[in-house]
Protein backbone atom coordinates (compact mmCIF):
# COMPACT_ATOMS: atom_id res chain seq x y z
CA UNK A 1 0.00 0.00 0.00
CA UNK A 2 1.20 3.42 -0.81
CA UNK A 3 1.63 5.91 1.77
CA UNK A 4 -0.25 9.25 0.66
CA UNK A 5 2.68 12.37 0.79
CA UNK A 6 1.83 14.81 3.89
CA UNK A 7 0.48 17.62 3.10
CA UNK A 8 2.62 20.63 2.43
CA UNK A 9 1.70 23.71 4.55
CA UNK A 10 0.34 27.40 2.91
CA UNK A 11 3.06 29.44 2.38
CA UNK A 12 3.47 32.58 0.89
CA UNK A 13 0.57 34.43 -1.59
CA UNK A 14 -1.77 32.01 -1.20
CA UNK A 15 -1.49 31.57 2.41
CA UNK A 16 -2.10 35.75 2.94
CA UNK A 17 -5.11 35.10 0.46
CA UNK A 18 -6.48 32.30 2.66
CA UNK A 19 -5.81 34.13 6.31
CA UNK A 20 -7.53 37.01 4.10
CA UNK A 21 -10.72 35.39 3.33
CA UNK A 22 -11.01 33.33 6.80
CA UNK A 23 -10.99 36.93 8.70
CA UNK A 24 -14.00 38.43 6.26
CA UNK A 25 -15.55 34.64 6.83
CA UNK A 26 -15.34 35.21 10.24
CA UNK A 27 -15.92 38.56 10.57
CA UNK A 28 -19.49 38.30 8.48
CA UNK A 29 -19.81 35.44 11.02
CA UNK A 30 -19.34 37.24 14.24
CA UNK A 31 -21.80 40.53 13.01
CA UNK A 32 -24.05 38.27 10.84
CA UNK A 33 -27.40 40.10 11.75
CA UNK A 34 -25.92 43.73 11.62
CA UNK A 35 -24.58 42.44 8.03
CA UNK A 36 -28.54 41.16 7.39
CA UNK A 37 -30.48 44.41 8.91
CA UNK A 38 -28.46 46.44 6.86
CA UNK A 39 -28.87 44.83 3.50
CA UNK A 40 -32.74 44.36 4.35
CA UNK A 41 -32.79 48.03 5.28
CA UNK A 42 -31.14 49.22 2.25
CA UNK A 43 -33.50 46.78 0.02
CA UNK A 44 -36.86 47.72 1.10
CA UNK A 45 -35.61 51.16 1.60
CA UNK A 46 -35.11 52.02 -2.10
CA UNK A 47 -38.12 50.87 -3.36
CA UNK A 48 -39.79 52.11 -0.48
CA UNK A 49 -38.83 55.94 -0.11
CA UNK A 50 -36.04 56.45 -2.47
CA UNK A 51 -37.60 55.31 -5.60
CA UNK A 52 -41.01 57.71 -5.17
CA UNK A 53 -39.03 60.73 -3.89
CA UNK A 54 -36.48 60.42 -6.89
CA UNK A 55 -39.61 60.55 -9.21
CA UNK A 56 -41.17 63.27 -7.21
CA UNK A 57 -38.51 65.50 -7.35
CA UNK A 58 -37.48 65.15 -11.15
CA UNK A 59 -34.79 62.64 -10.97
CA UNK A 60 -36.83 60.27 -13.25
CA UNK A 61 -33.15 58.76 -14.21
CA UNK A 62 -32.01 57.30 -11.00
CA UNK A 63 -35.97 56.24 -10.64
CA UNK A 64 -36.48 54.18 -13.27
CA UNK A 65 -33.17 52.48 -12.70
CA UNK A 66 -34.52 51.70 -8.95
CA UNK A 67 -37.88 50.66 -10.71
CA UNK A 68 -35.86 48.50 -12.92
CA UNK A 69 -33.54 46.53 -11.01
CA UNK A 70 -36.40 45.42 -9.08
CA UNK A 71 -38.94 44.96 -11.46
CA UNK A 72 -38.01 40.93 -12.16
CA UNK A 73 -38.92 40.41 -8.05
CA UNK A 74 -42.18 41.88 -8.56
CA UNK A 75 -45.05 42.26 -10.50
CA UNK A 76 -45.35 46.50 -9.50
CA UNK A 77 -48.44 46.72 -10.44
CA UNK A 78 -49.98 50.40 -9.32
CA UNK A 79 -53.43 48.91 -8.64
CA UNK A 80 -51.18 46.87 -5.43
CA UNK A 81 -48.66 48.95 -4.95
CA UNK A 82 -48.23 52.03 -2.58
CA UNK A 83 -47.69 55.62 -3.25
CA UNK A 84 -46.14 58.35 -2.06
CA UNK A 85 -46.44 62.54 -2.90
CA UNK A 86 -50.35 61.82 -4.29
CA UNK A 87 -54.21 62.08 -2.84
CA UNK A 88 -53.97 58.66 -1.81
CA UNK A 89 -52.10 56.15 -0.10
CA UNK A 90 -53.31 53.27 -2.65
CA UNK A 91 -55.06 52.65 -5.52
CA UNK A 92 -56.45 49.77 -5.71
CA UNK A 93 -59.01 48.35 -8.42
CA UNK A 94 -62.47 49.23 -8.12
CA UNK A 95 -62.99 45.34 -7.47
CA UNK A 96 -61.41 45.45 -4.35
CA UNK A 97 -64.33 47.13 -2.69
CA UNK A 98 -62.38 49.38 -0.48
CA UNK A 99 -63.51 53.57 0.86
CA UNK A 100 -59.94 54.31 -1.76
CA UNK A 101 -60.89 56.29 -5.53
CA UNK A 102 -60.40 53.50 -7.72
CA UNK A 103 -57.65 53.24 -9.90
CA UNK A 104 -60.55 53.20 -12.51
CA UNK A 105 -61.68 56.60 -11.38
CA UNK A 106 -58.35 57.72 -12.85
CA UNK A 107 -57.39 55.40 -16.01
CA UNK A 108 -59.06 57.29 -18.40
CA UNK A 109 -56.47 60.33 -17.87
CA UNK A 110 -53.65 57.93 -17.78
CA UNK A 111 -52.03 57.85 -21.11
CA UNK A 112 -50.35 54.00 -20.01
CA UNK A 113 -54.50 53.08 -20.07
CA UNK A 114 -55.33 54.06 -23.05
CA UNK A 115 -55.71 50.41 -24.22
CA UNK A 116 -56.56 48.47 -20.91
CA UNK A 117 -60.15 47.40 -19.94
CA UNK A 118 -61.59 48.40 -16.61
CA UNK A 119 -63.72 45.44 -16.80
CA UNK A 120 -62.45 42.70 -14.38
CA UNK A 121 -62.80 40.21 -16.66
CA UNK A 122 -60.34 41.75 -18.97
CA UNK A 123 -57.72 41.93 -16.37
CA UNK A 124 -54.66 41.08 -18.75
CA UNK A 125 -55.25 44.00 -20.40
CA UNK A 126 -54.45 45.84 -17.14
CA UNK A 127 -51.68 43.80 -16.26
CA UNK A 128 -49.12 45.76 -18.11
CA UNK A 129 -50.21 49.14 -18.32
CA UNK A 130 -50.68 48.55 -14.29
CA UNK A 131 -46.36 48.15 -14.78
CA UNK A 132 -45.52 50.87 -16.45
CA UNK A 133 -47.52 53.20 -15.11
CA UNK A 134 -45.09 54.49 -12.33
CA UNK A 135 -47.31 57.70 -11.07
CA UNK A 136 -47.78 61.39 -12.05
CA UNK A 137 -48.53 65.04 -10.05
CA UNK A 138 -51.74 64.22 -9.09
CA UNK A 139 -52.19 60.78 -7.79
CA UNK A 140 -48.10 60.53 -6.57
CA UNK A 141 -45.52 57.70 -7.24
CA UNK A 142 -45.89 54.57 -6.45
CA UNK A 143 -43.11 52.21 -4.45
CA UNK A 144 -40.76 49.88 -6.46
CA UNK A 145 -42.36 47.14 -4.52
CA UNK A 146 -45.84 45.87 -4.16
CA UNK A 147 -48.06 46.35 -1.09
CA UNK A 148 -47.24 42.36 0.06
CA UNK A 149 -43.31 42.27 -0.69
CA UNK A 150 -43.12 45.81 0.71
CA UNK A 151 -44.70 43.95 3.81
CA UNK A 152 -42.94 40.62 3.84
CA UNK A 153 -39.46 42.65 3.24
CA UNK A 154 -40.37 45.28 6.23
CA UNK A 155 -41.48 42.89 8.26
CA UNK A 156 -38.09 40.81 8.38
CA UNK A 157 -36.04 44.23 9.03
CA UNK A 158 -38.68 44.76 12.12
CA UNK A 159 -37.90 41.09 13.34
CA UNK A 160 -34.49 42.09 12.69
CA UNK A 161 -34.29 44.78 14.81
CA UNK A 162 -36.19 43.13 17.62
CA UNK A 163 -33.69 40.31 17.58
CA UNK A 164 -30.82 42.33 17.52
CA UNK A 165 -32.15 43.66 20.62
CA UNK A 166 -33.61 40.48 22.56
CA UNK A 167 -31.93 37.85 21.70
CA UNK A 168 -29.11 37.80 24.04
CA UNK A 169 -31.34 38.62 27.24
CA UNK A 170 -34.16 35.82 26.05
CA UNK A 171 -33.83 32.33 24.84
CA UNK A 172 -35.10 32.82 21.45
CA UNK A 173 -36.27 29.62 20.12
CA UNK A 174 -36.85 29.30 16.39
CA UNK A 175 -40.34 29.53 15.09
CA UNK A 176 -40.77 25.04 14.12
CA UNK A 177 -41.61 24.73 10.42
CA UNK A 178 -45.50 23.63 10.76
CA UNK A 179 -45.99 26.55 12.53
CA UNK A 180 -44.31 28.81 9.40
CA UNK A 181 -45.85 26.43 6.98
CA UNK A 182 -49.57 27.15 8.62
CA UNK A 183 -49.62 30.13 10.28
CA UNK A 184 -46.86 31.97 8.28
CA UNK A 185 -47.87 30.84 4.66
CA UNK A 186 -51.11 29.98 4.89
CA UNK A 187 -53.03 33.38 4.86
CA UNK A 188 -50.99 34.79 2.23
CA UNK A 189 -51.45 31.71 0.28
CA UNK A 190 -55.52 31.76 0.40
CA UNK A 191 -55.27 35.24 -0.29
CA UNK A 192 -52.60 35.12 -3.14
CA UNK A 193 -54.05 31.94 -4.68
CA UNK A 194 -57.56 32.80 -4.74
CA UNK A 195 -57.45 35.93 -5.87
CA UNK A 196 -54.90 34.47 -9.07
CA UNK A 197 -57.35 31.59 -9.43
CA UNK A 198 -60.72 33.95 -9.65
CA UNK A 199 -58.97 36.13 -11.82
CA UNK A 200 -57.89 33.32 -14.14
CA UNK A 201 -60.71 31.45 -14.33
CA UNK A 202 -62.95 34.78 -15.48
CA UNK A 203 -60.47 35.25 -18.06
CA UNK A 204 -60.14 32.22 -19.42
CA UNK A 205 -63.10 29.69 -20.32
CA UNK A 206 -61.12 26.89 -20.25
CA UNK A 207 -60.19 27.50 -16.28
CA UNK A 208 -63.68 29.14 -15.48
CA UNK A 209 -63.82 25.88 -13.53
CA UNK A 210 -61.93 27.69 -11.14
CA UNK A 211 -65.02 30.92 -10.83
CA UNK A 212 -66.98 28.15 -8.93
CA UNK A 213 -64.41 27.54 -6.53
CA UNK A 214 -63.04 30.97 -6.16
CA UNK A 215 -65.54 33.89 -6.89
CA UNK A 216 -63.91 36.68 -8.63
CA UNK A 217 -62.25 39.10 -6.28
CA UNK A 218 -59.25 41.98 -5.32
CA UNK A 219 -57.29 41.47 -2.23
CA UNK A 220 -57.45 44.64 -0.39
CA UNK A 221 -53.72 46.93 0.53
CA UNK A 222 -54.91 45.90 3.79
CA UNK A 223 -55.28 42.19 3.15
CA UNK A 224 -51.95 42.32 1.12
CA UNK A 225 -49.88 44.57 4.08
CA UNK A 226 -51.36 41.86 7.03
CA UNK A 227 -50.43 39.04 4.96
CA UNK A 228 -46.82 39.82 4.01
CA UNK A 229 -46.24 41.29 7.02
CA UNK A 230 -47.16 37.78 8.73
CA UNK A 231 -45.42 35.94 6.37
CA UNK A 232 -42.34 37.68 6.69
CA UNK A 233 -41.90 38.14 9.98
CA UNK A 234 -42.61 34.13 10.84
CA UNK A 235 -40.30 33.41 8.00
CA UNK A 236 -37.43 35.22 9.77
CA UNK A 237 -38.89 33.95 13.55
CA UNK A 238 -37.96 30.06 11.78
CA UNK A 239 -34.68 30.88 9.88
CA UNK A 240 -32.66 33.54 12.25
CA UNK A 241 -32.57 31.76 15.55
CA UNK A 242 -30.78 28.69 13.24
CA UNK A 243 -28.57 30.88 11.15
CA UNK A 244 -27.28 32.48 14.18
CA UNK A 245 -26.71 28.88 15.43
CA UNK A 246 -24.51 28.03 12.19
CA UNK A 247 -22.59 31.71 12.25
CA UNK A 248 -21.48 31.26 16.06
CA UNK A 249 -20.73 27.30 15.24
CA UNK A 250 -18.55 29.22 12.19
CA UNK A 251 -17.56 32.13 14.31
CA UNK A 252 -15.72 30.00 16.91
CA UNK A 253 -13.86 27.31 14.69
CA UNK A 254 -12.32 30.17 12.45
CA UNK A 255 -11.79 32.16 15.83
CA UNK A 256 -9.65 29.61 17.14
CA UNK A 257 -8.15 28.40 14.15
CA UNK A 258 -6.91 32.06 13.64
CA UNK A 259 -5.54 32.14 17.24
CA UNK A 260 -3.83 29.19 16.55
CA UNK A 261 -1.80 31.01 13.76
CA UNK A 262 -1.28 33.77 15.56
CA UNK A 263 -3.33 36.04 13.24
CA UNK A 264 -5.93 36.86 15.84
CA UNK A 265 -5.55 37.27 19.96
CA UNK A 266 -7.86 34.92 22.03
CA UNK A 267 -9.04 37.94 23.75
CA UNK A 268 -10.60 38.88 20.60
CA UNK A 269 -12.27 35.75 19.84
Amino acid sequence: MTTPAPKQPVTGKTRTLVIFIDKIIYGIARHWLAVFNIGVGIYVLLPMLVAPTLMYVGATGPAKAIYTLYGPMCHQMASRSFFLYGEQYAYPRELAGTTLTPIEAYMPEIPEFVSASADPAQWMTFLVPARKFLGNAEMGYKMALCERDIAIYGAIFIFGLIYALLRNRINFKPLPVWAFLLFGMGPIALDGFSQLFSQYGTAADALSFFNTIFPLRESTPLFRTLTGFIFGFSLAWMAYPRVEEGMNATADDLGKKLVRIGELKSSEQ
